[in-house]
């Protein structure tokens, strides 16, 4: 290793054994998992730090949504972050760029070490409470008819086909979402940060030529520079071979594309291949069951009409803020139709 990994509880590995966990260690994002640590990262620096898996008590996501939250206007994305907790209680964030590389960190973690606990300790405390709202939300359900019994499941036989093939609706998700997120983003701000990001550039060549004839300001010329490209670097607002209009609608035709080649084996499909999300039918499955509507083209509507409801204002369950983040960039940019 050229920079040993920094240990932030009071336990550590031995330095034979942390070097060759740290070689072997799964990179997701800034962080990686390996078979005895998890590798937390900096603000500027990837895996940097380390926690021996006895000692983390918890793993989580934590979001901070941005101001345009489920507004139509607003930019619909949100600032994701990891969040272990440790040794008695002490907690690390992790900013990521991307919210699924959080979530994949969190699957592989699930897998590989089932008992840390993956929900905060409020989190935790909202489940049990919203498990048993949902028990007596089920107990008041109206009886529905036949019909509608029938149409939840032909529902759920469209969410088993879609399961087979889970990547297309990740891949159609993921891809709207960074569609929305470029839309929704003034082209100003890549201006901006362009321009902060050359400065940072020439601030650092003044450094270095600083150094070169001893100037006392050559420090702050380093400082500044470095500060400035690496805080634009890690944000998406630069322009890069993936960050462009035309990479990023691109990606987002090639996802449709491919749902919709993959949908025409399933005769009736009940959506649109643009709204072919599992996320979607069990939404419309729940206003069938509600008695909101009989048949999938009124659930499908009035699955619509509730993601228009929600905006920045409208506080969710963690559930349903998840649920809303896959799902609803597919209908803003098909402007609901």
């Amino acid at each position: 290793m050229i920079f040993k990994p920094h240990p932030l509880s009071t336990s550590q590995l031995p330095a034979p054994e942390l070097e060759e966990d740290r070689k072997s260690c799964r990179k997701v994002g800034p962080c990686g998992i390996g078979k005895k640590a998890i590798y937390l990262n900096s603000f500027y620096v990837d895996r940097c730090y380390y926690i021996p898996f006895t000692a983390v008590r918890r793993v989580f996501k934590r979001v901070a949504m941005s101001k345009g939250g489920f507004s139509v206007k607003g930019m619909f994305d949100s600032i994701p972050y990891l969040v272990v907790e440790y040794d008695d209680g002490q907690q690390k964030q992790c900013n990521f760029k991307y919210e699924n590389q959080v979530d994949d960190l969190l699957k592989l973690l699930s897998a590989e070490q089932p008992q840390i606990r993956l929900l905060s300790e409020a989190a935790e405390a909202k489940l049990e409470k919203q498990k048993a709202e949902k028990e007596r939300e089920l107990r008041s359900r109206p009886e529905i008819t036949t019909q509608s019994q029938k149409e939840v499941a032909k529902l759920q036989r469209a969410i088993d086909y879609l399961d087979q093939k889970p990547q297309l609706s990740e891949n159609l998700s993921r891809a709207a979402g960074r569609r929305r997120t470029y839309q929704c983003t003034s082209p100003s701000y890549r201006w901006v940060a362009m321009a902060i990001t050359m400065l940072g550039f020439v601030a650092v060549a003044a450094g270095i030529y600083s150094f070169i004839v001893h100037n006392d300001f050559a420090v702050y010329f380093l400082l500044f520079g470095i500060a400035a490209v690496f805080t634009f670097a890690g944000f998406s607002v630069l322009p890069t071979a993936r960050n462009n209009r035309k990479a990023i609608m691109s990606q987002d035709e090639q996802a449709r594309k491919q749902m919709e080649d993959y949908v025409k084996g399933y005769p009736d499909f009940p959506v649109p291949a643009r709204y072919a999300h599992p996320t979607v039918l069990k939404r419309m499955q729940r206003v069938i069951e509600q008695g909101r509507a009989e048949e999938k083209g009124q659930a499908l509507e009035i699955v619509k009409e509730d993601l228009k409801a929600l905006n920045s204002d409208v506080k969710v369950s963690q559930e349903e803020y998840d649920e809303v983040v896959a799902i609803k960039p597919m209908f803003l940019n098909a402007m609901y139709q």
